[in-house]
């Protein structure tokens, strides 16, 4: 017997963009975007994104950074509550 889906709260995913946490994470996944950028790791509409690898978007150090295909960056294993699995 298939399991039910829960419904989604869509207005509470939309106020959640909203939020100030949420925006300061925005502005620096964006600002490490800029950055790969400007050093020509990156090009706009290349396919690619910038992953974090510790999860953390604040962490702009060289080593936490890497290159990843879109696919490959938004891919991985979650937890129920979206949180990616260790």
């Amino acid at each position: 017997m298939a399991k039910k889906k829960k419904k989604r709260n869509y207005q509470k995913e939309y106020d959640y963009q909203g939020t100030k946490k949420q925006k300061i994470r925005r502005a620096a996944r964006n600002s490490s975007r800029a950055d790969q950028e400007k050093k020509g790791k990156v090009r706009k509409g290349d396919g690619k994104d910038v992953h974090h690898i510790d999860g953390n978007p604040k962490n702009k150090k060289a080593s936490n950074l890497r290159v990843v295909s879109k696919s490959k960056n938004r891919s991985f294993k979650r937890t129920k509550n979206a949180r990616k699995k260790a």
